[in-house]
């Protein structure tokens, strides 16, 4: 996928359709136009609108967008009542995106500020939207994973974040060009390590959201997070509830269903 949107790219760079680098009131980016980290093309809006059904995007949501552009993911967002903020490197990209917010009538929801986005702070964010080359999501899974609270809903046009499998991929209908596909993460709570569960030790491997390991001896099966929620089986019985910092609790479905606890055990963080 990687060679076709370079491809792409490489036809409209010879299109002899140039980027609009005036000032003020006149720029007018052209798709294709090269940026510090990636060229710039349009995310097609009616899969901007997926990209914000199923991230489900409410008045209580605070969207962030990495390299924003013109703007519209956040504007969009915005007119959906959520706070949201746009990093974009390119002044004049950002001057635009501004404007175009205050003709939509939500520069008081929409803001846009010029900035690096490897080094944006997005610790506040409940959902980012991105339209990001591979490379780019790569160097930003340490700050996803480090920074995101659990539960936090990344929502990606296109490109999926390498080694990180998606919770959801759906397609956009109507006039969507290229892309039209949108892949949905939830940012999962930390569970590696050993846990003290009744009488037994329950230790996690896990890798992003999948979890793998054992309960004692015994080892634990269809396991993995959605956030803060978290299942998995051992035996003939499932364990589904809730991680909240060093300690999870809920209930099992099987042959004697109860409530259950754990905590984490030593330094496992």
């Amino acid at each position: 996928m990687v060679r076709v949107f370079l491809l792409c790219v490489a036809l409209l760079a010879s299109s002899g359709v140039p980027a609009q680098s005036g000032s003020g009131e006149t720029y007018q980016p052209a798709s294709g136009q090269p940026g510090k980290d990636v060229v710039w093309v349009p995310t097609p809006y009616p899969l901007i609108e997926k990209m914000l059904d199923m991230a489900q995007v409410t008045p209580q949501d605070y969207v962030m967008d990495l390299g924003s552009g013109d703007g519209r993911n956040i504007i969009m967002a915005a007119k959906r009542g959520a706070r949201a903020l746009g990093v974009e490197y390119n002044p004049e990209m950002v001057e635009l995106s501004r404007r175009t917010a205050a003709k939509e009538g939500v520069s008081d929801k929409a803001r846009f500020v010029q900035g690096d986005m490897f080094e944006a702070d997005v610790s506040q964010a409940t959902v980012l939207a991105l339209f990001l080359l591979p490379d780019n999501l790569r160097r930003l899974t340490p700050k996803f994973q480090s920074q995101l609270k659990p539960g936090t809903r990344l929502v990606m046009n296109g490109f999926p974040i390498p080694e990180w499998a998606p919770d959801v991929t759906e397609q956009a209908t109507g006039d969507c060009a290229n892309w039209c596909t949108s892949h949905l993460y939830y940012a999962p709570a930390k569970v590696g390590g050993s846990w003290r569960l009744g009488q037994g030790t329950l230790r996690f491997e896990q890798n992003f959201q999948m979890l793998s390991g054992t309960l004692n001896k015994t080892p634990i099966s269809d396991a993995r997070l959605k956030g803060e929620e978290i299942s998995f089986t051992v035996g003939d019985t499932q364990y589904v509830g809730r991680v909240n910092g060093n300690a999870m609790s809920g209930e099992t479905k099987g042959p004697r269903p109860e409530q259950w606890k754990a905590t984490r055990l030593g330094n496992d963080h």
